[in-house]
């Protein structure tokens, strides 16, 4: 529920405000507050100083880099008044007046309650090392890169509302509905996107809401009820535990997610964590019709057997089954299992192929200190050798999703960043 251009949209410490309510006084401070909008991931690049941005995003049309947020008054937003901070977290516009690119979740931002702002305000400008740092331009080419239309998208995609409570809920849900909607910006990954780029919804009132997006190679998943492909079948308890941990019984976070429960999740409040579950367990399907997987001993029997007729299978056996097992069950809060997994089952196949393609570790946290590593299969395995594996996988243990093509391989293949040469022949 972190991509790159968030790339890691993460939710991060918070401890209790004293109500949903919008116009509440606060209790948490602004460093908790920066820290569950996960400010310091995109304004951070690798190695540098925190909030002094550089961090390179990927758009459709090209390359944004991530503002330096420091109060340093040359390089930074050190002259910002509140008025111009707020214009620019809620309304996406600087304080020199240029569109800021919507990489920036203001469209989620713009929930915050005032209060909350104030708060964010005073800890960036009076709390925060400052850091002489410019700017980098963008690496869109022109015209593309003028600014101007900016105020055309935000004018048919954003509004710029404080969260309201609803008043039929509990305090609760809406607790959870203002940490998703705004400062957690969980839409920005689970939400897809529209012809514009923009998402495609902003609350629970669109039959769009967190029914799952793809960017950079990765989906975000279904975060309905959905009993197939979402969080139909997850208890609020386990819920909970995932933010907390990164694992359940027979899921492990990985790829963006894995960061967003190390760096946020893992520190958020009880409260909250409960309140976000309640949150995401309200939300109808996005698919009333969809089922969960029937339990289907054939594959494992098959595979007990050393039966490999089927394309995948021994791949599976040669990669995977150690770990993943042959009933697909994987090992309690260590490595998931593949059987029945909503991430498996997803239409879009991108997030397995991504984390196959690249490895992944598991969530290091004070719940869970174990982080155990997947290794990557991008020089072991080539494009159709990874679609038979993926396909067999996701046709497995009653799974039945649809078949994974080479092509759909070597189109995220492409993208993989270049590492230097590991001392063996890599496929191609």
């Amino acid at each position: 529920m972190k991509l790159q251009w968030k790339t890691r949209l993460s939710l991060l410490a918070l401890a209790t405000l004293c109500s949903a309510a919008a116009h509440s006084e606060p209790t948490t401070s602004g460093q908790e507050l920066a820290a569950a909008g996960d400010c310091i991931a995109c304004h951070t690049a690798a190695s540098g100083k925190p909030f002094a941005g550089g961090l390179k995003m990927s758009t459709p049309v090209g390359a944004v880099y991530s503002t330096n947020i420091t109060p340093d008054k040359q390089t930074g937003t050190g002259e910002y008044s509140y008025d111009d901070f707020v214009k620019a977290v809620r309304g996406g516009v600087a304080k020199d007046g240029h569109n800021l690119y919507p990489a920036m979740p203001y469209t989620s931002f713009s929930k915050i309650s005032d209060a909350d702002m104030h708060s964010l305000y005073d800890y960036f400008m009076h709390q925060v090392k400052p850091v002489n740092q410019a700017n980098k331009d963008t690496d869109i080419p022109w015209p593309l890169s003028m600014r101007w239309p900016l105020s055309m998208w935000n004018m048919v995609f954003h509004d710029d509302n404080v969260f309201q409570p609803d008043k039929g809920q509990s305090e609760q849900w809406n607790r959870g509905a203002y940490l998703v909607q705004g400062l957690g910006h969980c839409g920005s990954c689970h939400t897809p996107r529209g012809i514009g780029f923009q998402e495609k919804a902003l609350d629970q009132h669109d039959d769009a809401w967190l029914t799952g997006g793809t960017l950079e190679d990765w989906h975000a998943p279904d975060l309905t009820g959905n009993a197939r492909e979402g969080l139909g079948k997850w208890s609020e308890q386990e819920i909970v535990q995932f933010l907390k941990t990164g694992h359940t019984d027979s899921s492990a976070a990985f790829g963006s997610m894995s960061d967003v429960v190390v760096d946020s999740t893992q520190h958020l409040s009880e409260g909250d964590l409960k309140a976000i579950a309640v949150y995401l367990k309200s939300l109808k399907s996005s698919d009333p019709k969809a089922v969960a997987p029937k339990a289907d001993t054939a594959t494992a029997a098959a595979l007990t057997k050393g039966d490999m007729s089927r394309p995948g299978a021994q791949e599976y056996m040669d990669n995977c089954a150690a770990c993943h097992r042959i009933d697909g069950q994987g090992y309690a809060k260590t490595y998931p299992a593949l059987a029945h997994n909503s991430v498996v089952l997803s239409n879009d196949p991108s997030s397995l192929i991504s984390v196959v393609l690249r490895g992944g570790t598991t969530p290091v946290t004070k719940d869970a200190t174990t982080g155990l590593a997947m290794p990557d299969f991008a020089w072991r395995l080539d494009d159709q050798q990874m679609a038979n594996l993926l396909t067999f996988v996701r046709s497995g243990w009653g799974n039945n999703a649809p078949a994974v093509t080479a092509g759909q391989v070597k189109d995220i293949r492409k993208n993989l960043p270049k590492v230097e040469d590991k001392g063996v022949t890599k496929a191609q």
